[in-house]
């Protein structure tokens, strides 16, 4: 009985350390992705940082870092709950065995001074051959037997629990020194922050001197937003039309299945990307009661002179160039379609087919010296938050 007790205890230790073994992981890797981000911006931020002007884009991505780092401290937060959890946990579990080994060896010692006091073979065979009869011999041999299973039993089950003990001691102390780290990070992350908090102030006050400046490369940037939005949906439509007619190319249902299938995990267009202009309408950053023209895609801001590639195979079906959009590629994949644009250079042609992950052109740069793409996905005529296809 005691032994199952036991199996059920050391069961449920086991489970619940493989359980925070999981979260620990878990929370690991969601600190490394907001890591990572963190390093990416910091990349375009860096990048010619000397000749880059004051920008709105700069803003962006300064927010976004702060976003970012606040995120990492939250995270740095949970990580400390988790280690002074676990310490908790951990001497709550050194305690038990410590009152465990404790009884352990009382029992054990009394065995031991009761064997001893019989320690003569002599004294152990004229016991039992004092027997009346061999019924009471063998309950007398079965219970010296049993005196001395029971003593090398507790004499395992002392260093067992010893062992424990000390597993359980160096697992403190490793969540101790983790709990130290995690809170010295989160003090320097806190720094880290606070220095970022009053560059991006610095910023603000800047760019708010330039508002007139502004609101007319605003309106400037209203209105190419609106001739390119006319002519991808003018294009977008004329090709549903000739397919439902019968004269255009017919769809490939198979590749539009497929492309369907892997929303939420498509490649990003770019490597190294980051947002810096959502889907759908979006306010100034600076002045909260302006709009920003409406946004069919999304803008990603990555580092100069990176390429733009296919998010899935599919076929170049129109290029064309856009004023402040130069060079624009349109993809189909079925009833799908990508668009790619601002691109510098393009390294495809109408027709051609090409893979996912195919190189389409090169990104042109934006105020801040960065790669600036802008990508859009539609479902026929229906415009998509590319955000929901590309994987996190």
């Amino acid at each position: 009985m005691k032994r199952a007790v036991l199996l059920v205890v050391m069961a449920t230790c086991l489970s619940v350390l493989s359980s925070q073994a999981q979260d620990i992981s878990r929370q690991q890797e969601q600190k490394k992705q907001i890591e990572q981000e963190i390093a990416l911006i910091d990349k375009q931020l860096d990048a010619n940082a000397d000749k880059r002007k004051k920008s709105l884009n700069t803003l962006i991505l300064t927010r976004r870092k702060l976003e970012a780092r606040k995120k990492l401290i939250e995270q740095i937060d949970r990580d400390i709950t988790g280690y002074d959890h676990n310490i908790a946990v951990t001497n709550s579990q050194i305690d038990r065995l410590n009152d465990r080994l404790d009884t352990l060896r009382k029992y054990h010692e009394a065995l031991v001074m009761g064997t001893y006091k019989t320690r003569d073979n002599k004294v152990w065979f004229m016991y039992i051959l004092s027997s009346k009869d061999i019924n009471q011999g063998l309950r007398r041999w079965s219970y010296l037997k049993n005196i001395s299973r029971s003593v090398r039993r507790q004499a395992e089950q002392i260093r067992t629990t010893e062992e424990e003990l000390r597993t359980e001691n160096a697992r403190l102390e490793e969540l101790r020194d983790g709990s130290v780290k995690a809170k010295a990070e989160r003090e320097r992350e806190k720094e880290a922050l606070s220095a970022e908090e009053k560059k991006m102030n610095s910023l603000v006050v800047q760019l708010t001197k330039e508002e007139k400046s502004m609101r007319k490369e605003l309106k400037q940037k209203q209105k190419q937003v609106e001739q390119l939005n006319k002519e991808i949906e003018r294009i977008l439509a004329e090709a549903v039309r000739r397919q439902q007619a019968g004269k255009g190319a017919e769809i490939d249902y198979a590749l539009s299945a497929r492309f369907g299938e892997n929303k939420g995990k498509l490649p990003w267009p770019v490597r190294g990307g980051i947002i810096i202009q959502k889907f759908g309408q979006t306010f100034h950053p600076i002045f909260k009661n302006l709009k920003m023209p409406y946004n069919n895609g999304v803008n990603i801001s990555a580092p100069a002179g990176s390429k733009a590639t296919a998010v899935f195979n599919g076929v170049v079906k129109q290029i064309l160039v856009m004023p402040g959009y130069d060079q624009c590629v349109l993809v189909q994949h079925g009833e799908y379609f990508t668009f790619y644009c601002k691109l510098r250079q393009v390294y495809v042609k109408s027709g051609d087919s090409i893979d996912t992950g195919d190189a389409i052109g090169e990104i042109s740069l934006n105020d801040d010296g960065n790669s600036e793409l802008h990508f859009q996905l539609w479902k026929g005529t229906e415009k998509q938050n590319p955000e929901t296809w590309l994987r996190k």
